[in-house]
């Protein structure tokens, strides 16, 4: 069987009808079907989410052991991979722990995204194609042609206020800040505030362009990720914690730098005064 006839039997289609009969039992506002859907999936899936969360704090937990590992056994990877094996096994910790429950999620999440892209359908084209996809339900043929007037929003087109897009920038760098751990190291201080922006910016800017139905479920799962996130760390995580200050050296080590620094810079002045003297001799 053709692998989209699956998709579309077993995830998309049963997606999209219950978007569509949503918005029929909520007084054909289909901004609301989107947003009750969004929490409906996030609370099915919240096993997952919970999981995910805490594997990905228990592995962050680890980080220092794992990089004193890498620094110890830089030139024998395997013996490094031994005992990097043995931390795991050792804390309880599965790697992919914080793998599988995304692997699972990112399906509904394409279905989702697929479902609102269809449904926005606004030429006689695309309501064709989305005729295909349609259960013989009164709820389904009663919402169809959808209302796309939600709030301010029209929902099949971008929001000309750039609201959601400072929302959805907003919530997915809050929910970032709340997982990423500080350093102290600062090339690894430089990398993780620049993928701390990047990626909210990146949303933010395909808000800008997209559908605001889709911008709308992308707020929403969002707060819905930053409340879930809250209550299983029990606080705001990382995101109150203090810049760290690199450590400074001792006073003692600190003089003893300068005095070899001091020395070196005499050394230099003599071996240089010595070369000129030897050039007058010639």
């Amino acid at each position: 069987m053709d692998i989209s006839i699956i998709w579309n039997t077993v995830i998309f289609d049963p997606v999209l009808n219950s978007l569509i009969a949503l918005s029929t039992y909520l007084g054909n506002n289909f901004g609301w079907a989107i947003i009750v859907l969004t929490v409906v999936v996030r609370l099915i899936l919240f096993p997952l989410t919970v999981k995910q969360t805490r594997s990905t704090k228990a592995m962050q937990s680890l980080q220092p052991k794992i990089q004193e590992l890498q620094k110890k056994y830089a030139r024998n990877q395997q013996h490094l991979q031994q005992e990097m094996v043995k931390l795991y096994k050792e804390a309880g910790v599965n790697p992919l722990g914080c793998l599988w429950p995304m692997v699972i999620q990112l399906p509904i999440w394409i279905a989702l995204y697929q479902s609102i892209m269809q449904a926005m359908a606004t030429t006689p084209e695309n309501l064709l194609g989305l005729s295909q996809h349609l259960y013989a339900w009164p709820a389904v043929s009663q919402a169809v042609p959808l209302n796309e007037q939600f709030l301010w929003l029209r929902l099949s087109r971008p929001d000309p206020n750039l609201i959601l897009a400072i929302l959805v920038g907003g919530s997915m760098w809050l929910q970032q800040k709340m997982v990423t751990p500080p350093t102290t190291d600062p090339r690894q201080q430089s990398m993780t505030s620049m993928t701390t922006m990047m990626m909210p910016l990146m949303f933010g800017m395909l808000t800008l362009s997209f559908p605001s139905g889709l911008a709308l479920y992308w707020a929403v799962s969002n707060s819905i990720g930053i409340i879930i996130q809250y209550f299983v760390s029990g606080g705001w995580g990382y995101l109150l914690t203090p810049k760290p200050v690199p450590a400074q050296k001792p006073p003692q080590l600190e003089e003893q730098t300068k005095t070899a620094k001091k020395a070196e810079e005499q050394s230099q002045t003599i071996k240089k005064a010595s070369g000129e003297k030897k050039g007058l001799f010639r």
